[in-house]
């Protein structure tokens, strides 16, 4: 018994879209045949596929959650399942035996109908393939400092991924080997099975099991790649990280991804960019915020204070009286915007600081204050602790 795609993705099934991506996304990390271990991940990575597919077209999750698993996949086998597949049941449902009539409109017609038992609008024939097919996208992590995304930098990252057979140019068989006409299919690439359905007899065509669809049988395989066409490899890349970059954003490497069937483009290779935290700054957007501590005197006199930025040293000016905890803005001292003009704000908060030892001069300076304020202070139980709630 196969199991539930909705267990497949470890999901509810009430999950919404985002929640069934997520899901996708966090199994796909684990079981890509590119980057898991697992023996079995090859096939465990096909049925998180296909259960992301389902569940993620909402006609389709509809069929799936009226008829259930095990009919689900009945009614996949026989065709009748999927967008235009005539409702939950296949070629049934409501208004008749076809859903709605010989007609269009929603959720089937006669075009649907042929697709469905011929394999494309009224019938056609061909090959079992429309062309060659382009290699999947590939997907790997990548972490910069924020120093990193506020400058832009080129890094590099390795990945191991299928590359096409450098022996047999990614054929699966060598150059002088025996070629011979598929006796299954006899040299079309497709079988023709004839089934009984509601319409009656019908043929339908589908590719050739036994070659592929190829139409041709080779006396031996790769010796390198056992006719896959495909070895898997470590490649070095360097990627561009630009300016501004966020967590959560991805880089498009096109044509890095796995290789297509011969005569077909490459995949691309998909970079998911993590930023780190930074020790004084805290990011929002393209805004950075910053907390600077400033002395007892500086905030009441005012003065100007140098704070750090991540392009150097920059200054402003505090006022007389600054209170601890005022914020002041440093426009376009923030991160720059990505791909647009600019760059965000730095926010600087002050923290007055309160001293923990004084000298003697700066002790009798401060009782005099203290004195001048009318505050009667015992200096030797808790003055500058006092002084401290005081600010």
């Amino acid at each position: 018994m196969s199991e539930d795609f909705y267990d497949v993705l470890g999901v509810s099934r009430d999950a919404t879209e985002d929640e069934i991506m997520q899901a996708y996304r966090d199994q796909v990390s684990e079981y890509h045949p590119d980057v898991s271990d697992d023996p079995d991940a090859e096939e465990k990575f096909k049925k998180i596929q296909k259960a992301k597919d389902v569940l993620t077209d909402e006609e389709t999750r509809q069929q799936y959650d009226q008829l259930g698993h095990e009919r689900f996949e009945e009614a996949e086998k026989r065709g009748a399942t999927g967008n235009g597949g005539g409702g939950a049941g296949g070629m049934g449902g409501a208004g008749g035996p076809f859903g709605g009539g010989m007609g269009g409109g929603a959720g089937g017609g006669m075009g649907d109908i042929f697709e469905q038992f011929f394999g494309g609008a009224g019938g056609g024939g061909g090959r079992g393939r429309s062309g060659p097919e382009q290699g999947r996208d590939l997907r790997t992590d990548l972490t910069v400092t924020l120093s990193e995304a506020y400058q832009g930098v080129s890094k590099q990252v390795t990945v191991r991924r299928p590359e096409r057979c450098a022996d047999c140019g990614g054929s699966g068989y060598p150059e002088d080997a025996d070629v011979r006409t598929c006796p299954q299919c006899d040299g079309q690439g497709v079988v023709t099975q004839v089934r009984q359905t509601p319409l009656g007899r019908v043929q339908q065509r589908q590719e050739c099991s036994r070659c592929g669809g190829e139409g041709e049988l080779h006396s031996e395989t790769c010796s390198t790649c056992g006719g896959q066409g495909q070895t898997r490899e470590r490649a070095t890349l360097t990627v561009d990280i630009p300016e501004g970059i966020r967590t959560g954003q991805t880089l498009r490497m096109d044509g890095e991804g796995a290789p297509g069937e011969p005569g077909a483009p490459n995949g691309d290779l998909l970079v998911d960019v993590t930023v780190e935290e930074h020790p004084d700054f805290e990011r929002d957007g393209d805004d950075l915020h910053h907390r600077h501590a400033v002395s007892f005197p500086q905030a009441v006199f005012g003065a100007e204070i140098e704070v750090p930025t991540l392009d150097g040293a920059a200054t402003f000016d505090l006022d007389a009286g600054t209170q601890s905890g005022e914020t002041f803005r440093l426009k376009g001292k923030g991160m720059p915007r990505l791909r647009r003009r600019g760059n965000g704000n730095l926010y600087v908060t002050v923290q007055v600081v309160t001293p923990e030892s004084l000298s003697d001069e700066q002790r009798d300076a401060l009782e005099q204050f203290a004195e001048a304020g009318g505050e009667e202070i015992d200096v030797e139980q808790g003055f500058f602790e006092k002084l401290k709630n005081s600010f």
